[in-house]
């Protein structure tokens, strides 16, 4: 059986007497260019990644905003039409049964009109904050308009509303206005 052959049996039998330098046989300002050359690519590459980063970064940040003007882009016109949703549901409230009566029509059309707001709203995800009294009190989704201490309640409790609030996707386009009790004095 033959004998494993070693580093030293493997350089002679294939002609090399010694391994080779890396530079051997170039000359100093060459291997100084080289060097410049390679510092200069590496730079090159780090100045690349960071551009394709910066790219994607930018692709991401671009597509995240086109998101969110196609969500809450029509925040400042529903903002602008609560307004109109509080009239119209205000002039429904303090109609009286002999009014409803004598100006039925014009009733129907009033109901109708909000009717069709809502549904308006529901289309582009507005939906009404509606806390009822009794409800606890949540500075996220309510504003207190005044505290009043009443018997039989808790602070923090509400009792009663003058506003809905709405919300616009997941964001509060306005706040239900709300009155909240206070400590009830014993």
């Amino acid at each position: 059986m033959a004998e494993p052959k070693t580093d030293e049996s493997l350089e002679i039998e294939d002609g090399f007497e010694e391994p080779i330098e890396p530079f051997e046989g170039i000359e100093p300002d060459h291997i100084d260019e080289m060097d410049a050359l390679r510092a200069e690519r590496d730079d090159m590459r780090d100045r690349f990644m960071r551009a394709l980063a910066d790219a994607e970064n930018t692709r991401k940040r671009g597509e995240r905003d086109r998101r969110e003007a196609e969500q809450y882009g029509g925040s400042k016109l529903a903002k602008d039409m609560l307004p109109v949703f509080d009239n119209l549901k205000r002039a429904l409230d303090v109609v009286t049964d002999e009014q409803r009566e004598g100006a039925k029509a014009l009733i129907e059309g009033v109901e109708l009109t909000l009717r069709e707001l809502i549904n308006v709203f529901g289309k582009h995800q507005i939906t009404p904050i509606m806390p009822e009294v009794g409800d606890k009190f949540d500075p996220q989704l309510h504003q207190a308009m005044f505290e009043a201490p009443v018997p039989d309640t808790k602070a923090g409790d509400i009792i009663q509303v003058m506003t809905e609030g709405f919300l616009l996707h997941d964001r509060l386009l306005r706040p239900a206005q709300v009155g909240v009790s206070s400590t009830p004095n014993s």
